[in-house]
This record gives C-alpha cells, sequence and structure tokens, in this order.
C-alpha cells in the first residue's frame, strides 16, 4: 500500500511524502529523504502516535 501525505489536492508526487507499506518494511519520506522501518518498528511508531506520546 503507497500513501501519498499532501494536503488538499496540492500533490506533487515528487515532492509529497510518501508511507510505503510492504509486508516487511515500511519506507517513509520523499525523493532523497527516506526513513525505512521494519514492520515492527512501524507497528510500536502507530501506537505511540495513537497514545498521543508522539
Amino acid at each position: 500500500m503507497r500513501i501519498v501525505l499532501c494536503n488538499d489536492g496540492v500533490c506533487d508526487p515528487p515532492k509529497c511524502p510518501v508511507v510505503d507499506i510492504q509486508d516487511n518494511q515500511v519506507t517513509i519520506g520523499e525523493k532523497d529523504n527516506v526513513c525505512t522501518l521494519t514492520r515492527e518498528q512501524f507497528d510500536i511508531l502507530k501506537e505511540k502516535i495513537k497514545n498521543n506520546e508522539i
């Protein structure tokens, strides 16, 4: 699953951040600025966001 994060339909794919969720990893970022997490790390990140820890 690939989700593009943009505001109000002003999406410019090379510039807008993307969350690319695969079976074993999740890549977050844009063009040359990305972070790759394992699914376990991504699940921890999701829980921290849901619990308002970050």
